[in-house]
């Protein structure tokens, strides 16, 4: 087993820039864990915030981000028993995986479904579990209803649009540029619109024939949030899932009163954790949706681990469309 790997480290609250590709030498594994050659890491914006320490999970330099996986077991620890050396597999932490290898408790590992490639395995499972729990828990989003999806261009709002038609639901969605519409367009919406269109939510109540949509899905928060409640019909379900604009909107609680909607906010990760029976319920539907390769994660950019700095400043200037990833067979 190689002594020495590879790693893109964060060396200073600096951003991108910091990154420095670093040797680091292997550690013996502890009880319940396993060592993952990583074939390739998926990029979060959490990734990004990290590097600049304005994430809620603020670790001090030097570290290496990375919270999604895709790879082959190459050790386990005496007591493991879920996995084998040779396995193909996807995982998270709150970090470490922009590195060719990392070492994950079993219970932070998955088995990698046929259908899914490691690229795709490194970005799959933290959007699909956002999504799963917005639209299958908190909405319990039904066929033939209507949602909003809001900044669906990005990693968690494009498996909100598959999972949606993977039900059955209508899906208006929003994408700030005509390469972003083409790709949610191809992605399966069934109308895309300008965020930024001063008739957007007159042009989403007309296309609902006035009625307006049954759930708001909106990882964007800011001035389209309350945009976005002037389209929602009576008795419908904004769900609150992130606020990649930079802007926390404060939502007019009269308005939510007279039509009857409610504000939904979410954490799959947190639910997780709280709920056992939850997290196993997920889990199973989403092995099951990952081995049918629903919510494939569509990635417009691909790095080596040399060019790990570049990957954050592309996602940085919002410039992927679904996902970007390392993949270290490159």
């Amino acid at each position: 087993m190689t002594s020495i790997y590879r790693a893109a480290t964060c060396t200073a609250l600096t951003g991108p820039d910091s990154i420095r590709i670093n040797e680091i030498e292997t550690k013996p594994l502890q009880t319940g864990e396993v060592r993952i050659a990583v074939k390739a890491a998926g990029l979060n914006f959490p990734d990004l915030l990290m590097t600049y320490g304005k994430y809620q999970f603020r670790p001090d330099p030097p570290f290496v981000p990375g919270l999604e996986v895709a790879g082959e077991v190459i050790e386990i620890a005496s007591d493991v028993t879920a996995f084998a050396i040779g396995d193909r597999v996807m995982g998270g932490s709150k970090g470490n995986g922009f590195a060719e290898q990392i070492v994950l408790p079993e219970t932070a590992a998955r088995p990698l479904p046929e259908a899914l490639s490691f690229t795709e395995g490194a970005c799959w499972h933290g959007a699909a579990i956002t999504a799963w729990h917005a639209l299958n828990d908190k909405a319990a989003l039904r066929a033939e209803e209507t949602i909003l999806i809001l900044g669906a261009s990005g990693g968690v709002g494009m498996a909100a649009v598959k999972l949606a038609k993977h039900k059955g639901a209508v899906v208006i969605a929003t994408g700030s540029n005509n390469t972003k519409r083409t790709a949610i367009e191809e992605a399966g919406v069934d109308h895309s619109l300008d965020p930024a269109d001063p008739k957007l939510a007159a042009k989403v109540k007309a296309l609902t024939d006035g009625k307006g949509v049954d759930v708001v899905f909106d990882p964007v928060g800011g001035d389209l949030a309350i945009t976005a409640t002037r389209s929602i019909s009576w008795g419908g379900r904004y769900l609150i899932v992130g606020f990649a604009s930079g802007d926390i909107p404060a939502f007019p609680a009269n308005h939510a009163l007279i039509k009857g909607y409610s504000l939904i906010g979410l954490r799959a990760g947190e639910s997780a954790r709280r709920d056992r029976d939850l997290a196993e319920r997920s889990e199973q539907a989403l092995s099951s949706l990952a081995a049918e390769g629903v919510m494939r994660p569509h990635i417009s950019h691909s790095f080596t681990l040399d060019n790990a700095a570049d990957a954050l400043r592309i996602l940085e200037q919002r410039a992927v469309i679904g996902r970007a990833v390392i993949d270290m067979t490159l």
